[in-house]
């Protein structure tokens, strides 16, 4: 069995701790994939856009026909509650999820009245951003917004990027960049992507091929304000190629560097460095 990490979960109005087991064998989302989620982080004793990571689960709800059944305000509150729960400035990892217990009309329509809510909170150390991640084209391809519901972060979405994850580090390398249905560079396995050339930063514009995360959004704004050069555009795998530094932003790392695609070493860069700075500050701002 894993050794999970201190865990603290809420579910219907009761605190639990450790890996609570809620799922039996006709829960829809067991069975046919209807769960969405969002992660927020705790570190360094703060919790930068909780809120929005909040309003973005119910949204993913209603794309996926589930029914929020927690306002934004009711999340957050119980979020700070777990928080407090851990030792402090503890680095965790803030997972609220909706998902069906049961089908609707015919065995594969989800009901939504079953929606189910849950806040799971647990121990996971941020990564080490002086270290960077080594990256490599994948064979797996992102689905178009007309095959999935890439609007939401749904959980049917991540067997893909797992594989895709899996066949990276196979062959040595840490995680993966990820195409659209097109062939254009979308993200990586699990998270958004910026690279930098001649003093301007480019990202692959939002086009409804991968989630428009969170932190990206942030740490675009960020630097938009900070006076750099953004642009949200298509990229090729060549200009990641040739690119002068490349790193990535999510909610696991928040803002963390690329320092080898493929064979090729990068530096751990100005704009990265620009980046991260200007996304802490904000962090510690609030």
């Amino acid at each position: 069995m894993p050794n999970w990490s201190e865990t603290h979960t809420f579910l219907d109005g009761e605190w639990f701790e450790g890996n609570k087991a809620i799922l039996g064998p006709r829960t829809h989302a067991f069975w046919l994939g209807s769960s969405v989620f969002d992660g927020a982080r705790a570190f360094e004793g703060v919790t930068p856009d909780l809120e929005r990571h909040c309003e973005r689960l119910n949204r993913s709800a209603k794309a996926m026909w589930l029914k929020p059944l927690k306002t934004v305000e009711e999340m957050a509150a119980l979020a700070q509650e777990g928080v407090k729960k851990f030792k402090p400035g503890a680095e965790l990892y803030i997972r609220p999820m909706y998902w069906a217990e049961t089908s609707g009309a015919g065995a594969v329509a989800l009901d939504p009245e079953s929606t189910r809510f849950l806040l799971t909170i647990y121990e996971t150390p941020m990564p080490d951003a002086t270290k960077g991640v080594s990256i490599t084209r994948s064979p797996y391809v992102k689905p178009l917004a007309s095959m999935a519901v890439i609007q939401a972060k749904a959980g049917c979405l991540y067997p893909n990027n797992s594989r895709a994850l899996l066949e990276a580090r196979a062959r040595g390398f840490d995680n993966c960049v990820m195409f659209d249905g097109l062939g254009n560079v979308a993200e990586l396995a699990t998270a958004n992507l910026f690279i930098a050339k001649d003093g301007v930063v480019k990202t692959p514009i939002a086009n409804g091929s991968f989630l428009n995360g969170v932190t990206r959004q942030r740490v675009i704004g960020l630097m938009k304000q900070a006076g750099v050069a953004v642009s949200e555009t298509t990229l090729a795998y060549a200009d990641l190629e040739q690119a002068d530094e490349i790193f990535v932003a999510g909610n696991f790392g928040k803002v963390t560097p690329v320092s080898r695609i493929d064979a090729r070493l990068l530096p751990l860069g100005p704009m990265f460095a620009k980046a991260r700075a200007l996304y802490w500050d904000f962090a510690h701002s609030r």
